[in-house]
């Protein structure tokens, strides 16, 4: 993957609010700096489609995005008509993030059955075949405003999904570790397992490497004076080999602006990470460090 791909960072929004507060949400991420506006996909959020669509009202340049969709949630053929109307709304701004699902109590809630991860993917996979089929197809209506539909981001850690990813995806987000069973507690990847998954995916990806973006989903934004909270905060979900040095949490940042500046330069040079995604909750936090690398 070439380390010469400019940056992008987006911020994933999921608190829910009023339309007022959602579209001043959407404005300030613009005036930050941001290129991407993620819309989650949980129960309790707001619905992805008609969230994008009033923060496209809302804003002039950012790229929206459902970052990830629980894909198991939806009818593939469905689901196609809700991209493409979207997509043709919003005049074309938009990206499609598709993931497994991870929380096993959204799907109990719904009525939906939680299956095996490999079961999972596989409905990931019919998903992504059908709207690639039907986006091809000249005669299929609503048209997406980009021709063969919005750019396909992938995201997850596990090798199945990896796989699937590297296979189809325009953007791979590698969410920084990966979940325990029922999906309610996150174990950070260090140094040694990131790079792994790297490898993997490189690997898989071959001549792709330099077509596709890697995405890696920021979990805490913390500056200097917090630095001494890190092990409380993630213990113990802390890696061996960076449970002394967070600053080295591939998915973690940590100092001033330009010390986390310089954290995401290496994470480009180091993994090929160029496309940066933080929570709502470090929104702020991460603007300084947008005008820094700018």
């Amino acid at each position: 993957m070439s380390s010469q791909r400019p940056f992008r960072f987006g911020v994933n929004m999921f608190v829910p609010g009023s339309r007022r507060e959602w579209s001043t949400k959407c404005r300030r991420a613009e005036e930050l700096g941001f290129d991407v506006v993620g819309v989650a996909d949980h129960l309790e959020f707001p619905a992805p489609f008609p969230a994008m669509v009033l923060a496209a009202e809302a804003t002039e340049r950012v790229r929206l995005t459902t970052f990830v969709l629980n894909t198991p949630f939806y009818n593939p053929v469905l689901l196609a008509r809700d991209v493409a109307s979207t997509d043709q709304f919003i005049d074309g701004r938009m990206e499609l993030g598709l993931g497994a699902g991870y929380v096993k109590a959204e799907f109990d809630t719904a009525g939906i059955p939680f299956l095996s991860g490999g079961k999972r993917v596989e409905q990931v996979e019919r998903t992504v075949t059908t709207l690639r089929s039907l986006f091809a197809d000249t005669e299929y209506k609503p048209r997406p405003a980009q021709p063969s539909g919005p750019p396909l981001l992938i995201g997850g850690w596990g090798d199945r999904l990896l796989r699937l990813a590297a296979t189809h995806a325009d953007i791979i987000a590698l969410t920084g570790g990966w979940a325990n069973a029922t999906g309610d507690e996150l174990h950070l990847a260090g140094v040694a397992q990131t790079e792994e998954r790297i490898a993997y995916v490189r690997g898989l990806l071959g001549d792709r490497a330099d077509a596709v973006e890697l995405n890696i989903m920021v979990q805490q934004v913390i500056p200097p004076a917090e630095r001494a909270s890190v092990p409380d905060r993630f213990d113990p979900l802390l890696p061996d080999d960076t449970a002394e040095i967070p600053e080295e949490l591939p998915s973690v940042l940590i100092g001033t602006p330009t010390e986390m500046a310089q954290q995401i330069k290496e994470r480009r040079e180091r993994y090929g990470f160029t496309y940066f995604t933080v929570m709502e909750y470090n929104m702020e936090n991460f603007a300084p460090v947008i005008a820094a690398l700018r």
